[in-house]
């Protein structure tokens, strides 16, 4: 098992590398960081433009190679670059990241559990009432966007809060801003932020979990194993939960790697809808500022995040596999 992991953890490493490396190239032929400094009013003399571009390693006279070897050198020493505004993209990452961290980490944890335990229970209820209404439910989330859920839970939460008269859901930015309520009241005001955009991830990774588990079970509910382990005396639960399960869940940590990059999108509509200064809002302003650094930044975050989730569920798939852990 250990063994295993080495390798795939140093697979992941290649692939972060890659991925970072190809966001830059990208963002550096796509992107105009020259357009900022010309659109200044009064605009700069052409001759301060480019020093200041050189400065910041971003002029478009430098050839690229040699603008991404002084780049990939930072990034080696752990230094990705200064923003087009000149602040260090380290200061940004240390600052922001945390912030989408809260986010995808509850928005999982919840999702993902929820998902798989209604999923496998309407497999055992197939076609019973519960069955048909998470089915339903299941496929209405699916086809809607994750930024309509976002809009539709802000607005559903603006309507409670009239009914009611009391400020129930807090749906703007990540705390309330001048509040000095302690430790206990700034966490309690943290986490009514945190309700809001924690539930629109979560619901839509529920929606794709609940199907896909409740498939892999239905799969596994019918075969030789299950049978053998209640004719040895085991329960219909204990031989559901033992046996069935945890085969029917092997499946389902691979997907949950494909699940976790379109998790990431979500979050990026997720963190603006709300006013959360996350990565995924930061990427969508970069873009916009023509930012090539901090675009590459957040591209590397992203890579990492998506790599770690698939060690982890590489983590799992051996845990649930036996012959992983023997071969």
């Amino acid at each position: 098992m250990g063994m295993f992991l080495v390798r795939r953890l140093a697979n992941y490493v290649v692939l972060v590398f890659l991925a970072t490396t190809f966001a830059y190239l990208l963002a550096a032929t796509t992107l105009d960081p020259r357009a900022n400094f010309e659109q200044m009013q009064p605009p700069p003399s052409p001759e301060s433009v480019d020093a200041r571009l050189y400065q910041l390693n971003l002029n478009d006279k430098t050839p690229l190679a040699e603008r991404y070897t002084t780049w990939v050198t930072g990034v080696a020493t752990g230094d990705f670059g200064q923003t087009i505004q000149g602040k260090p993209v380290n200061t940004e990452i240390a600052r922001k990241a945390g912030v989408t961290l809260r986010l995808i980490i509850a928005g999982t944890i919840i999702g993902c559990t929820t998902g798989v335990a209604i999923g496998a229970y309407s497999a055992v209820r197939q076609y019973r009432k519960f069955d048909k209404t998470a089915t339903a439910a299941a496929f209405f989330v699916l086809a809607v966007p994750t930024v309509v859920i976002a809009v539709t839970l802000q607005v559903a939460a603006a309507s409670i809060n009239q009914a009611t008269g009391v400020q129930i859901f807090q749906y703007g930015g990540e705390y309330t801003s001048g509040l000095d309520a302690g430790f206990w009241g700034t966490l309690g005001n943290r986490l009514q932020h945190m309700v809001l955009p924690t539930l629109t991830l979560a619901i839509a990774l529920f929606a794709a979990f609940s199907r896909y588990q409740r498939n892999m079970m239905l799969d596994v509910l019918g075969s030789d194993f299950v049978r053998t382990a209640m004719a040895k005396g085991l329960t219909r639960r204990a031989a559901l939960f033992k046996h069935a399960l945890r085969t029917a869940l092997i499946p389902t940590v691979t997907y949950f790697t494909f699940t976790f990059g379109i998790l990431l999108a979500g979050t990026t509509f997720t963190e603006k809808v709300y006013g959360w200064n996350g990565m995924g809002a930061w990427v969508v302003d970069s873009i916009f500022t023509n930012d090539v650094h901090a675009v590459a930044a957040v591209s590397c975050f992203m890579a990492v995040c998506v790599m770690a989730a698939s060690f982890f569920s590489d983590i799992l798939y051996a845990w649930l596999d036996p012959r992983v852990r023997v071969g």
